[in-house]
């Protein structure tokens, strides 16, 4: 029975390794004290990467252009990248500078974002740089949260974000959760620690100083999660900053979040398989040591839907062997534990979320849920980026 208890202990270790950090980063979620005032000096381009977004790039420049911030210190460029439709002409007349880019080769947000990022330190008309997705609205004091950071010492800064349509059904209510677990639960807890907190492609802001002497070279699937892992081996913290939001909307049709979600697990996992051994090598030599160890647990903590997969083979594993050998029913029980533990940082993501009774009712469509990403992480991967496709409203 000791092979059997050593298979056991091997197919627990994964599962139960991610529970404890988990449970570590939920205990530390507390919400910070508020920021004091920014000297309001910062001057800022505001970048919006955008193709093909013509039906809802002006409701976009109007969020930003309402920004509080003095108007002569930031400024709206629209990216308009391979746009076959109107997204230049109405981004123009919302009032957004717009920079258009055609290259049949080169394509996807990340060579969007580098040629607004190298039109922006030509023009040096800012000191820093924030990036905000064409599907997006924010709340007023996006600039003054980065730019009190910035002043405090900061090159990076990640503002929360969110989800702007949460009710328009179980799947974007489980977004919800979800985002509240992964872009607040643990943010809080890696600020409290002084950690990164990462960028999440959507609400991260970045300074010309720092745009120069870690230039911006991501072009994978996850862009995002890329740069960030450049900026940690450098030793540059990312800075959260939750008080203010970028909120996107949220796809809720199966077949376009099937699109969605392959690219984000297919892209992380090739992350995982390019970076970890570097991440590795930048924690024990590197500038920013505790960064990369940090990103590194991050990044082998996989999606919550495979711990629950992982741990329900444990536990029904354990189950049936126990029948065998009643000494094996332990592993069952360690499963039911580590599941509780993960729940507790679900539903500390719940309470964080605002979705109310809403959102605790969704939690039951998990199993389902969990089932379906199985489904997806087999099917054909992904080539490159594309636009998700936006539904109609």
């Amino acid at each position: 029975m000791f092979l059997l208890d050593f298979l056991f202990a091997a197919l627990a270790l994964p599962a139960t390794l991610s529970c404890l950090y988990l449970l570590g980063l939920t205990l530390l979620s507390a919400a910070p004290p508020p920021p004091r005032p920014s000297a309001r000096r910062l001057r800022f381009d505001v970048i919006v990467p955008a193709h093909n977004e013509e039906g809802g790039i002006a409701r976009t420049v109007a969020s930003l252009r309402a920004l509080d911030w003095p108007a002569d210190r930031f400024r709206v460029l629209v990216v308009a990248d391979n746009c076959t439709d109107a997204t230049a002409a109405v981004a123009g007349r919302a009032g957004a500078i717009v920079l258009e880019r055609q290259d049949a080769t080169l394509r996807g947000k990340g060579y969007a974002l580098a040629h607004g990022f190298a039109a922006s330190l030509r023009d040096g008309a800012a000191d820093a740089v924030v990036v905000i997705d064409a599907d997006t609205e924010v709340t007023p004091n996006l600039l003054e949260a980065c730019a009190v950071r910035i002043e405090d010492g900061a090159s990076a800064v990640q503002v929360h974000y969110g989800v702007l349509n949460p009710t328009a059904s179980w799947r974007t209510l489980l977004m919800t959760v979800a985002l509240g677990a992964f872009h607040v639960v643990r943010a809080r807890a890696r600020e409290r620690l002084r950690l990164s907190c990462g960028i999440k492609g959507n609400g991260w802001c970045v300074t010309h100083a720092q745009l120069r002497r870690q230039p911006y070279a991501a072009f994978s699937l996850v862009e995002d999660l890329e740069y960030a892992i450049a900026l940690a081996l450098a030793g540059v913290r990312v800075v959260y900053a939750g008080e203010a939001h970028a909120d996107a909307d949220m796809v809720s049709s199966e077949r376009i979040a099937r699109q969605q979600r392959k690219r984000w697990e297919q892209g992380r996992f090739e992350i995982m398989r390019t970076r970890t051994l570097p991440l590795l090598r930048g924690a024990l030599r590197g500038p920013g040591g505790r960064l990369c160890l940090d990103l590194v647990c991050e990044l082998l903590v996989l999606p919550l839907s495979y711990v629950v997969l992982n741990l329900a083979a444990l536990i029904v594993l354990g189950a049936l062997l126990g029948l065998l050998d009643p000494g094996l029913v332990f592993w069952s029980w360690w499963g039911l534990a580590c599941l509780a533990v993960l729940g507790v940082h679900v539903l500390r993501g719940w309470q964080v979320s605002g979705t109310g009774l809403r959102g605790l009712a969704a939690l039951a469509r998990v199993p389902g849920y969990v089932l379906w990403k199985l489904a997806v992480l087999f099917e054909r991967k992904a080539s490159e980026w594309v636009r998700t496709e936006r539904e109609k409203t």
